[in-house]
């Protein structure tokens, strides 16, 4: 779990991360560089999650070896069934990162938002639903890593 009380912003108690992988973890279907470390520090603290449309088919494969869950969503309505994932987990303890557009509304539902900006860009509406905005996954990550961050940038 991470615990971290923002001035300003309020208490966090986070226990799953709910993250994308195409745009978000990985570009053009391969992991970005660092990617796989910080997963495995992250999952000392919180539970993950990766749910994906998967452009690319490769997600399974590339992620089997981490410690995560990959959900496969199929080509309808994946914004809902992303934000549907997050309710089901309890979205007050859930962290989102994504770029895509569909994953705007998973964003809104979580308690902290992150969108991150990669070699796929990241969709205006996502933007718009995210809490912080990161140039790459690993400063996302990394926020998470050292929560101190967070108040840096969220306070007031």
């Amino acid at each position: 779990m991470i615990d971290v009380t923002v001035p300003g912003f309020g208490a966090l108690h986070l226990r799953f991360a709910v993250l994308d992988f195409n745009g978000t973890l990985a570009c053009d279907g391969a992991l970005m560089e660092g990617v796989p470390d910080r997963l495995r520090a992250l999952a000392r603290q919180l539970e993950l999650h990766v749910v994906t449309a998967d452009t690319f088919g490769t997600a399974r494969q590339t992620l089997a070896e981490l410690p995560v869950t990959v959900t496969v969503l199929g080509p309808e309505r994946q914004a809902d069934a992303k934000a549907e994932y997050v309710r089901r987990l309890g979205a007050d303890g859930v962290v989102a990162v994504g770029n895509g557009r569909n994953d705007r509304l998973m964003l809104r539902e979580a308690a902290l938002s992150i969108a991150v900006l990669g070699a796929e860009g990241a969709a205006a509406e996502t933007l718009a639903a995210a809490q912080l905005v990161c140039p790459q996954i690993a400063a996302a990550l990394d926020l998470l890593l050292f929560p101190q961050r967070l108040s840096a940038s969220l306070r007031g």
